[in-house]
Formats: C-alpha cells, structure tokens, sequence
C-alpha cells in the first residue's frame, strides 16, 4: 500500500492550523475574544506537529515546509491586521515582516545549498548565536512564543488591557503586563533574524566563491 504523505498526523495538526488561523483572522475585525483564543490555537499547535513527526516517524518534506511557511504565513497575517489597528506603526510592522520572511527564506536556501536536511541544523562551527538558538529547544521555544504572544497581545490589548491587577498606583492589565514582559524577547528574536540573514548571506558568499574556484579548477584541468 502507498504511504500518503498528505494524512500522516503531523501534516494533518498543521492543515487544523491552517483553519484555525483563517477563523482567527475572520473575527478579527470584530470579535476579539473568538480572535485570540483561535490564533493562540493554531499557534499552540505548532508545539505538536514536529513531536507527533518524531514519535511516529512521519517527518516529511510536506511536513517540514508546511511547518515553516504556516509559522511565517500566520505571523505575515497578523501583522498586516495590526497595520490596521495601529496605522502609525505601519512601519514597525512592515519591517518586522520583511526582516522574518527575507531572513529566514534565505537562511533555508543557504542551508539546502550546503546540504544540510533542516534550516535548525547548525555546525559546532557555525554562529555561535543560531547555533545556541536551534540546539536548545527550551529557548528555541520560549524565544518564538514571545514572538507570537508579543504580536497577538499587541492586538488583544488594543481592545482592553485585560483584567486590572491591584498594585495600588502600580496597577496594571494583565494583557498589557505580558505585552510588556514579551517586547524584550521579541525584540531579541527580531536581532536573531538580523543574524538569520547576515550568516545566510556569508555561508551563500562561501558556496559562490567555492563553486567559482571549482570551474576554474575544471576549466584548468
């Protein structure tokens, strides 16, 4: 029997992402309650499709791409609605999309040039920064739910700061107090990108002079 590709169970978590990021950003012009609960859904997913891929031995190449074009797609998205709610900020948004989809298109196509088989796998060799960030899955992690957290309550507080916490002349909403605990690493994540495409652009330098030297060499022999 032929193994389809398209109903192993990794694949089929990142097509419910799909969904529930599109009903997400449905509601968002309009319901933000049904808004956050359904994007923090789709993103909460994207915890399990690379476990589900690694428990049962279904890591694809659908898979993989799925994986990173739905986390840049959703994120894509997201910023474009918040162009919208936050239009003096236009430009913070546009850049911070530019800077994700043009960082880490290229670090794949370097990667895939160099013959790695995934964009997180680093060489001891490599940038000490990216190779600490896909080696340790815990900042891996935490470093990329800031990221979404950070753009997701940028839109939920815009609707309301969230529950008040009494801290007296300190008091503060919750959505806003986790807006503010976000930014930094959020930020930090977008230097990472800055890194994503410095390096990419060098390892891309590397291969161009390589195969350069390697055709003179043939053309010499």
């Amino acid at each position: 029997m032929a193994v389809n590709v398209f109903l192993f169970v990794p694949n089929i978590i990142d097509y419910f992402r799909v969904i529930f990021a599109f009903m997400s950003f449905y509601y968002m012009p309009h319901d933000h309650v049904k808004a956050s609960i359904l994007y923090l859904l789709s993103g909460f997913l994207d915890a399990f499709d690379g476990l589900a891929a690694r428990m049962l031995n279904q890591g694809s190449r659908l898979g993989h791409m799925l994986d990173q074009l739905i986390d840049r797609i959703t994120t894509m998205c997201l910023c474009g609605a918040l162009c919208f709610f936050y239009p003096k900020y236009m430009l913070f948004f546009q850049f911070s999309m530019a800077l994700d989809i043009f960082s880490h298109w290229i670090h794949v196509q370097s990667c895939m040039l160099a013959g790695k088989n995934s964009h997180k796998t680093i060489d001891l060799s490599g940038n000490f920064i990216l190779r600490h960030y896909y080696h340790n899955r815990t900042i891996l992690f935490v470093m990329c739910a800031a990221n979404e957290l950070f753009f997701c309550l940028l839109y939920l507080t815009y609707w309301t700061p969230g529950p008040i916490l009494p801290l007296g002349p300190l008091s503060i909403g919750l959505w806003t107090l986790l807006l503010y605990l976000c930014a930094p690493l959020s930020f930090i994540k977008a230097g990472i990108s800055g890194v994503h495409l410095v390096t990419a652009c060098q390892n891309l330098a590397i291969i161009d002079v390589a195969e350069r030297e390697a055709e003179e060499r043939k053309k010499a022999g």
